[in-house]
């Protein structure tokens, strides 16, 4: 994080922050996947962060200028293990409104290798959708806890997806459906329109400085968000005793469901 920024960036890093707790986590138009306990929860673990932000902020400390690269991991919940595409990654970008409150934001390229779908009748453990690429971008607010060789982050805010170049994966999609029905075969022919996603997310990173100019960075986010798919299609299936049938499938509510966790592995150098 680079410690000292023009006052339109700060004004604009406001204005993010303050587009995430309006819009994505307190417009109860926002449909994600957890439920309101949970939204609640993090809607006051994030207030708390700007709170703590601003009263750990009352004492003046200067803050050296950084540059970091890390790898990243993300694991998807019932998906495939995905990592992002070098080097389209920049996070941790945004400004220090005092030395221990910050305003971040920046972007992920993810080749996800699968992803699930919820909100059907029929669940797999097994990806439904995928491969593909994902564009992620998170906006968070981060209180720094700032020690003489180390440095703790707590993070929290929202985030936006979107998806391209999808496939659907019909091998799972099939298997799912002949557990759901306890056929012996069936061939589903489905067709979707994926939408922009949005979700919160929260998370954590520990710095230890092995020299005044090196360290070593280990974090990790916990990313709950959807996706609007609107699956729909057919699928024929049956088995020996009954037959063969065809059935007309459409699952307007359908999701991508983005929830999983991102682990960071990464080295920073400071001036």
């Amino acid at each position: 994080m680079v410690g000292s920024y023009p006052f339109w960036i700060k004004s604009l890093n406001i204005i993010v922050i303050y587009f995430i707790f309006n819009v994505l986590l307190l417009n109860p138009k926002f449909k994600t996947s957890p439920p309101s306990i949970m939204k609640s929860s993090l809607n006051r673990f994030l207030v708390s962060l700007i709170i703590a932000g601003s009263v750990l902020g009352s004492t003046n400390h200067s803050k050296a200028q950084e540059v970091g690269v890390s790898f990243s991991y993300f694991l998807p919940k019932d998906g495939y293990f995905s990592t992002p595409i070098s080097p389209f990654s920049f996070r941790g970008l945004g400004a220090n409104l005092t030395p221990y409150f910050a305003l971040e934001t920046g972007f992920t390229l993810y080749r996800m290798s699968g992803l699930n779908i919820k909100d059907i009748p029929f669940e797999s453990k097994e990806p439904l959708i995928g491969p593909n690429f994902t564009l992620l971008i998170p906006a968070e607010a981060v209180i720094q806890l700032v020690g003489q060789k180390q440095e703790f982050r707590i993070r929290g805010g929202g985030f936006a997806f979107l998806t391209f170049d999808n496939k659907l994966n019909e091998g799972n999609i099939d298997r799912a459906l002949r557990t759901f029905h306890n056929w012996e075969v069936v061939n589903s022919d489905f067709e979707f329109d994926s939408k922009l996603g949005l979700g919160i997310h929260f998370g954590a990173e520990y710095i230890i400085y092995v020299t005044n100019q090196f360290g070593i960075s280990l974090g990790g986010n916990y990313f709950i968000g959807d996706a609007d798919l609107g699956l729909n299609g057919s699928y024929v299936g049956g088995d020996a005793v009954n037959g063969l049938q065809t059935v007309t499938a459409d699952y307007p509510d359908s999701k991508i469901d983005f929830t999983g966790l991102e682990i960071s592995l990464g080295v920073i150098f400071t001036n």
